[in-house]
């Protein structure tokens, strides 16, 4: 395992959030890493993201999102995946880098789907090809959820 950080970006190219995370695995176009939640306590969705919640996030080079699992801090158990639309992955030795372009999925984890940030995605005044690239990311994504098989 190996210490990574990881580069939250906007449409500009500039970091927005960074953090550092292990390096679990590694294949050709993906890299998984875990890390900690580094905010205060947050109610979400129908669950609580908590300071030190465990994160088991994977990036891909050739996929329009990311797909963090998250586990409570306290009894381990699964809360539920949270995906960001965004451009492939940029991967390097020792740090992660990506653009986030607003839309996200929630999926509990009872698989129930919600998509969110709809109205921040609008204000992003995407061309054509890069709207069409985040909706064929984010279907994708749902047909990844509905298989009942979610990527691990």
């Amino acid at each position: 395992m190996s210490r990574m950080k990881i580069l939250k970006k906007n449409l500009a190219d500039e970091v927005t959030w960074q953090y550092e995370g292990e390096s679990v695995s590694r294949t050709e176009n993906s890299v998984t890493i875990e890390a900690l939640f580094n905010r205060d306590d947050m109610p979400f969705q129908e669950i609580v993201l908590k300071r030190n919640d465990r994160f088991v996030e994977t990036f891909y080079t050739d996929k329009w999102y990311n797909i963090f699992e998250i586990y409570d801090r306290d009894d381990g158990k699964l809360k539920g995946w949270y995906c960001n639309i965004g451009k492939p992955a940029v991967v390097g030795d020792d740090f992660i880098s990506y653009v986030d372009l607003a839309l996200d999925l929630w999926v509990s984890a009872n698989g129930k789907q919600t998509v969110l940030d709809e109205d921040e995605l609008a204000e992003l005044d995407l061309d054509d090809e890069l709207k069409r690239q985040v909706y064929d990311g984010l279907q994708e994504l749902q047909a990844v959820f509905k298989t009942k098989n979610p990527p691990r």
